[in-house]
Parts: C-alpha cells; sequence; structure tokens
C-alpha cells in the first residue's frame, strides 16, 4: 500500500452533538473539550495509519474561528499530513452544522504531532520498508 492510499484509509471522522454539558459560560463549545475532541481523531487517524503505539508531543496553533454554539452537530476530520521517521502529523478540521439548517462551515483547525514508540517508550519508525509498497 503506497502512503497516500495509507492516507486516505486512515482518515477519520467522529460526529457530536454539541449538548449543554460541553458548553462554557457563553453556551459555545468549551475550548478545551474541542482540544480533547481533536486529540482523539488525530490519535484514531494516525493509529490506522501505522499501526503503531502512539503519544501526542505537540498540538500546533489550534484556531477557533467561529464559536460552536449549544444544540449544534459537529464534525472532527483528522487527515495525516506528513510523516517523518519516528513522527507524523495530523491535520484536524471541526466543522460546524446548524441542527435545522442546511450546510456547514469550518469552525476549528489545529495540528497533532505523534511519535511512535515500542514497548519501552522509546522511538521507532513510523513506517518500515514493508508497510509501503
Amino acid at each position: 500500500m503506497t502512503i497516500e492510499e495509507r492516507i486516505n484509509t486512515s482518515e477519520t471522522r467522529v460526529f457530536t452533538t454539541v449538548f449543554p454539558f460541553l458548553t462554557n459560560h457563553h453556551d459555545t463549545l468549551f475550548g478545551g473539550k474541542a482540544m480533547a475532541i481533536m486529540d482523539e481523531v488525530s490519535f484514531m487517524a494516525a493509529t490506522r495509519f501505522c499501526r503503531k503505539r502512539l503519544v501526542t508531543v505537540s498540538s500546533d496553533k489550534i484556531n477557533f474561528e467561529k464559536a460552536i454554539p449549544s444544540g449544534s452537530i459537529i464534525e472532527a476530520v483528522a487527515r495525516v499530513e506528513s510523516v517523518g521517521r519516528t513522527s507524523l502529523k495530523v491535520k484536524v478540521e471541526i466543522y460546524l452544522e446548524k441542527m435545522y439548517e442546511d450546510g456547514r462551515e469550518l469552525a476549528i483547525q489545529g495540528m497533532f504531532t505523534f511519535v511512535a514508540l515500542d514497548e519501552n517508550k522509546t522511538p521507532i519508525p513510523v513506517l518500515s520498508d514493508l508497510d509501503v509498497a
């Protein structure tokens, strides 16, 4: 399987309804909850890409471009953006859908970096020569 095929098959999408218990005092999605959703969906995409033990080592510039009100539906889309020797970067975009209207818009985006580890917590190659045809 080529790297591009791996990227395409590992893209991960998660939908969530923004209920009041997920919101802040402005009745919009709490930023920390959005970041947790992004970290989780990016972890799933990264794991599906390489099938290795991974840890999050950084989150880069998360842009909160649009507030997400309670009562919305959100879709978090994670896709591998780049692959290094022992690390990979995953871009996450959260789209906002109003519950009773058509359409959606980009609300939040960010990048997460993961490192592959062996059972001794030592960095290992994300992909071996056997993993990529």
